[in-house]
């Protein structure tokens, strides 16, 4: 656990460690009805004689603590105080659980409409960075991460993708029950619940299994613009270490989307990423790059987040490279040379949150990785990369934790290398 996170400062420190979330979603889609149960699974993080979940717009109709009802609770402003019926002891185990109803929608704030959003005929959830307590009561801090079960009823004729493995799928008259288990370490943000009317699509079935989730109309499509990720994944494990799930999975909506989306151990596609010539296929790549990037390693503040997205946006360059196409060195050249003809005024290392998502902490990310490799050399810029997934697998991070795994992996100080890249505004010359 740690601070609450400055770039989320009505999400504060609730006082709980939250170890497991058992979600039960009766969800109707032509009227985007959501009857649910939570069960928080967490421990005190002190002497607790009150702690706070987050959770928007639904309605609660039912809070207990193991098993007894509260003292008192409230809900507003998307924050449910919970005044328990005794002081909880530092260190002691809880079960919360909460019933809630009513019509999910996206939260907004700082960046846009985040979380549980309607498609055309199904659902998107694009959690990332504050949409979870649109659909669920959480601790919705990157840092926390807990293990999750998630299970979700609606009509037949509709798929439901979540995290993890489905363990069960029930037909019952009209409707269908799906249960989904994740048992790595997962933060709030990075959970979903995807609805629509998909078939599934045998990209690879082992070592690691991939299925595309597609509508019928763009089979033939996903298949081939999708083709090439089963090698994809291969290439990464090479560069950056073991696969750090059991399954990958990928879903195409019917609807376009602005960008595609990761979450825990699938991304999300827009029907637009489609083209059946493969023009999309970084965003392949970068997508699948964060199941390592982003969703095994986590940042533990916000501020931190070009360990996401400038890892992922080299991930794309690397691909590049592999695959026949322009080098790391060709590309990352040419970014180089865009963003010296942009504003010079975005430290990437702590961005502020309205700009957390800026097109240039991607590329300068990237160019700080290009950076480092040219100055410690292929073989311990690589190995700095498999030793990181290895050491913080499932874990929370930090740019000082990054630098000093590099460090100790090249056997140099690399804080003098990523220091202009990182902390100040003004490019760095990239090494030849």
């Amino acid at each position: 656990m740690t601070d609450a996170d400055p770039y989320q400062p009505r999400r504060g420190d609730g006082g709980l460690d939250v170890s497991r979330y058992e979600l039960e979603l009766d969800y109707r889609v032509a009227s985007n009805r959501l009857d649910a149960r939570a069960r928080v699974h967490a421990t005190a993080q002190r002497a607790l004689d009150r702690f706070s979940l987050d959770l928007a717009h639904l309605r609660i109709t039912k809070v207990l603590v193991d098993g007894r009802r509260p003292e008192r609770w409230t809900h507003r402003d998307g924050r449910v105080l919970i005044r328990p019926d005794r002081v909880i002891p530092p260190g002691s185990a809880l079960v919360v659980e909460l019933q809630y109803t009513g019509q999910p929608r996206p939260v907004v704030g700082p960046w846009g409409e985040v979380g549980w959003e309607e498609l055309t005929d199904g659902v998107i959830v694009a959690g990332q960075p504050d949409g979870s307590p649109s659909w669920f009561p959480c601790h919705d801090d990157p840092a926390d991460k807990a293990t999750f079960g998630i299970t979700v009823t609606t009509e037949a004729g509709y798929a439901v993708v979540c995290n993890g493995r489905l363990v069960s799928r029930t037909a019952k008259a009209s409707r269908v029950r799906w249960v989904y288990d994740q048992p790595e370490p997962t933060a709030s943000y990075l959970a979903t619940v995807q609805v629509g009317r998909y078939e599934p699509l045998e990209l690879a079935p082992g070592p690691v299994r991939q299925v595309a989730w597609v509508p019928l109309r763009l089979r033939e499509v996903a298949r081939h613009d999708l083709g090439r990720q089963p090698e994809m994944l291969h290439v990464f494990e090479e560069l950056f270490g073991p696969y750090p799930f059991g399954e990958y999975a990928v879903v195409v909506t019917d609807d376009a989307l602005e960008i595609p989306l990761e979450a825990h151990g699938l991304s999300v596609f827009g029907a637009n990423h489609l083209d059946g010539r493969r023009g999309s296929e970084r965003l392949v790549a970068h997508e699948l790059a964060h199941q390592w990037f982003g969703n095994s390693l986590t940042v533990a503040h916000w501020r931190d987040i070009w360990l996401h997205e400038g890892f992922a946006c080299y991930a794309e360059w690397l691909w590049s490279q592999a695959s026949g196409g322009r080098s790391a060195d060709v590309l990352a050249r040419a970014a180089h040379d865009r963003l010296a003809r942009l504003p010079q005024d975005l430290v990437i290392g702590d961005p502020g949150r309205d700009r957390m998502f800026d097109d240039r902490l991607y590329k300068r990310g990237a160019l700080a990785l290009h950076a480092l490799r040219r100055t410690v050399g292929d073989a311990a810029f690589f190995a700095t990369l498999r030793e990181w997934t290895r050491r913080y697998r499932h874990g929370s991070v930090t740019t000082e934790a990054f630098v000093e795994c590099a460090s100790a992996v090249s056997r140099r100080r690399v804080d003098e290398v990523l220091e202009p890249w990182l902390h100040q505004a003004t490019l760095p010359t990239l090494p030849r």
